[in-house]
């Protein structure tokens, strides 16, 4: 079971990885709900990607309402192991803010733009 508000498309969640990956290589991201949590709340991240298969879901169900208070774009995607591998540990994570975008500017534009299409 996971929490999540809409079907994200395969092909999305896969770019979402990617992107993840490039920023942790070339930005700066923050990896775990209470690094997320903080960078939320100091106005730091850009982007959020939290995992839906969370359990229990209450460990990240404050992000979007925290994101949304802030404005911050957000997303969740189906795996807390994929999320972690592509934040480029070896063990699960629940979500991830991207604060520093790095050389994947542009991607995370897109990406944001797609998701605020999905969303309407």
């Amino acid at each position: 079971m996971s929490y999540v508000e809409f079907e994200v498309p395969e092909n999305l969640v896969e770019r979402i990885y990617q992107i993840v990956e490039k920023v942790r290589d070339t930005g700066k991201i923050r990896k775990g709900t209470n690094e997320t949590t903080k960078a939320v709340e100091r106005n730091v991240a850009k982007f959020v990607v939290i995992a839906g298969d969370i359990t229990p879901p209450e460990i990240v169900m404050h992000l979007p309402i925290l994101c949304k208070e802030k404005e911050i774009p957000y997303i969740f995607v189906p795996s807390k192991e994929e999320l972690g591998l592509a934040t480029g540990i070896n063990v699960q994570t629940s979500s991830v803010a991207i604060c520093e975008v790095g050389s994947a500017e542009k991607e995370v534009k897109e990406i944001i733009d797609k998701i605020k299409e999905l969303k309407e």
